[in-house]
């Protein structure tokens, strides 16, 4: 057994327990950040030039700010940052969020429970188990007393479950690196490129009559019956568009059209005056955002029935998530296939096929990213969310390996 691979192997069990710490906090995106972050600036404070980022009000006027249903209160939730480092040489941002989604049918989400090897609770995947690989991975270089000639950088951010709002507070605030490596459940697997997804909410207008004059109604529902095959055929062409994309070969459907929400705004006996329809749609780094926005009105416009045409708004308010891909030859990808294979670990190079904060690092910071975590994207959000233990140590590993290797340091 090598130094780094016994030494991470001895801190596990403090990773483990912290983990658990995590776990019990609620810390419900937009609303229950601030305990959670206050508590990881405890631990980390001992590694470096550790500091709590105010975010700015104004990140809300920022093109690129996600909103969310509520309006969010930035006075006491902040984005976490340490810096380790002589910052001479390469320089690394290692990011990931400590907010959660809610856990509405989970008694026990928030009380911790280890079986099998595996550690069970609200956001132990997805992302709070990444933050205790961080966490294994600051306890290795301190153990080994590792001298960082570049610039480590670790941000635990908010708002990433809402749109990425704490990650994009950074990037703005100047915060840059010359590669960045997001942790997201990846299964161990190092992933160039990301899956884009957007939200949408169609409102389409009819015109609203006592049912028994029928015949001088425009019923809304109708009109988005007679729009939903339209709808199919983009999708149709959208998954045709898209197939081969490198690094989502292997996956069934990685884009799609998806209607999540669908509210009429009538009574039993009047003709339908408004219907309203949220949803979202995937897609892959072969198409741009703004390309997928037009793409979808175009369906609306051209699709031959002129009353809708002159009777519906569409809007993007929520979630619109890039997508993005960077070369399988750039450094950042071959180190961690480097890393993996010194960890014993048969390196897998794939797209990730949910969306993240790694999109912003690449299209608003101009950074190249990857994104790379233990845990399974099957666990996220559900709940029976778990992660494995043996694979936050073998993540540890492989991340501890790679910001060596990348900065050339020697760990004799």
């Amino acid at each position: 057994m090598d130094k780094i691979k016994g030494i991470i192997e001895e801190s596990l069990n403090k990773a483990k327990e912290f983990l658990k710490d995590l776990i019990r906090i609620k810390s419900i995106s937009g609303i229950g950040e601030e305990e959670i972050q206050n508590f990881i600036y405890e631990k980390f404070k001992k590694f470096g030039e550790c500091k709590l980022v105010n975010i700015n009000e104004k990140i809300k006027e920022d093109p690129e700010y996600t909103f969310s249903d509520k309006v969010p209160d930035y006075s006491k939730r902040k984005n976490l940052v340490l810096e380790i480092g002589e910052g001479n040489g390469y320089s690394l941002i290692l990011n990931t969020h400590s907010d959660i989604v809610p856990a509405l049918n989970w008694k026990e989400a928030f009380i911790p429970e280890e079986k099998d090897g595996y550690l069970y609770g609200r956001g132990a995947c997805d992302a709070k188990g990444q933050i205790a690989t961080i966490y294994l991975i600051l306890l290795a270089i301190e153990k080994m007393n590792i001298k960082i000639p570049g610039k480590l950088i670790i941000e635990i951010v908010i708002e990433e479950e809402i749109g990425g709002n704490g990650t994009l507070s950074l990037i703005r605030d100047g915060y840059k690196a010359d590669g960045v490596i997001v942790l997201e459940p990846t299964e161990l697997k190092i992933t160039p490129a990301n899956r884009g997804a957007i939200w949408f909410k169609l409102q389409l207008y009819g015109k609203s009559v006592h049912m028994g004059k029928i015949w001088e109604g425009v019923n809304a529902i109708e009109k988005f019956c007679y729009l939903y095959p339209k709808f199919k055929e983009f999708e149709k062409k959208l998954i045709e568009e898209s197939k081969n994309v490198p690094l989502f070969e292997k996956f069934k459907q990685p884009v799609q059209l998806n209607f999540g929400v669908i509210k009429g705004d009538g009574w039993p006996s009047m003709v339908c005056g408004k219907v309203e329809v949220e949803g979202g749609i995937g897609f892959l780094p072969n198409k741009e955002l703004e390309q997928i926005k037009r793409e979808f009105e175009d369906v609306i416009k051209n699709c031959g029935d002129e009353w809708i045409v002159s009777n519906y708004d569409l809007s993007f308010p929520k979630l619109h998530n890039d997508s993005y891909s960077i070369s399988t030859d750039h450094i950042l990808v071959k180190t961690m296939e480097k890393s993996s294979e010194e960890s014993g670990i048969i390196p897998v190079v794939e797209g990730f096929i949910a969306s993240c904060d790694a999109r912003l690092f690449n299209k608003v910071g101009k950074m190249p990213v990857i994104v790379f975590g233990p845990g399974l994207l099957d666990d996220a959000h559900s709940d029976h969310e778990k992660i494995k233990l043996e694979d936050i140590k073998k993540a540890s590993e492989i991340l501890l390996r790679t910001i060596l290797n990348l900065m050339e340091v020697k760990n004799d």
